[in-house]
């Protein structure tokens, strides 16, 4: 049987008395790579929010590695790459990876920081350079690299492709996937629907407040009869409105 590293039951978010998301289920198993999909204001940050205990749901009980998100041990197990990621000004590359990890009581060489640099073609030059000397799309990689650095048991990427070039992209991917055989949990949101295509082993699409498809990406193709994720997801949305 496979372990559940993230369980989400029943959760509800309200605004103003309107479900942003509404009775939400959603189980990831260990060593998954999961995608959430969805038009702009689904609710796919809120949901995210909820994961990361930044928001309180209304209802519901969400469960990282079976303890509580509430719990301190269940908060080691878990790092979070957001859309906007901006690091401190003031710290080197080097530096803000360093840091990063001393939140998770980790250590980390210099040469596995130049090593991780490589994998995702950020000059190693640029790691003893302040931030906001970077691009981007430099900033975009040093923040996957400090994610996937801290070893957690499930990494959540929001956008995490946002900024990169193609080779960028390709290389990340790479990463993505090499975690994923060492047994990591990855969640991510993303409107590069190709990317999810490519090393999703599941995705779900929230629409209207509600997860209205869970499984592979090929099996949504196949109910809607193309061979590309990104149509695929766009005519189940069609049918969904015209319901």
């Amino acid at each position: 049987m496979n372990k559940i590293a993230l369980s989400i039951k029943d959760v509800s978010v309200t605004y103003t008395d309107k479900p942003v998301i509404d009775d939400i289920n959603l189980e990831i198993k260990h060593g998954e790579t999961f995608g959430l999909i969805g038009l702009n204001g689904a609710g796919k940050t809120t949901l995210i929010k909820c994961i990361l205990a930044l928001r309180n749901q209304n209802k519901g009980e969400i469960l990282i590695n079976g303890k509580s998100r509430d719990k301190m041990d269940s908060k080691f197990d878990l790092a979070y790459l957001p859309e906007k990621f901006e690091p401190p000004w003031f710290l080197t590359g080097a530096e803000f990876i360093k840091f990063s990890l001393s939140l998770y009581k980790r250590k980390i060489t210099d040469q596995d920081i130049i090593e991780a640099a490589e994998a995702v073609a950020l000059d190693k030059a640029a790691l003893k350079r302040k931030v906001n000397t970077y691009s981007k799309g430099m900033r975009q990689k040093l923040g996957l690299i400090a994610t996937m650095l801290t070893n957690c048991d499930v990494l959540i990427f929001d956008e995490p492709m946002s900024g990169l070039d193609p080779q960028a992209r390709a290389l990340v991917k790479r990463m993505m996937t090499d975690i994923k055989h060492k047994d990591k949990t990855i969640f991510l949101s993303s409107h590069i629907l190709a990317d999810m295509d490519e090393i999703c082993d599941r995705i779900a699409v929230l629409y209207d407040s509600h997860i209205c498809y869970i499984g592979p990406p090929k099996k949504l193709k196949e109910e809607t009869f193309t061979d590309n994720l990104e149509h695929a997801f766009l005519d189940f949305i069609e049918r969904r409105q015209v319901m």
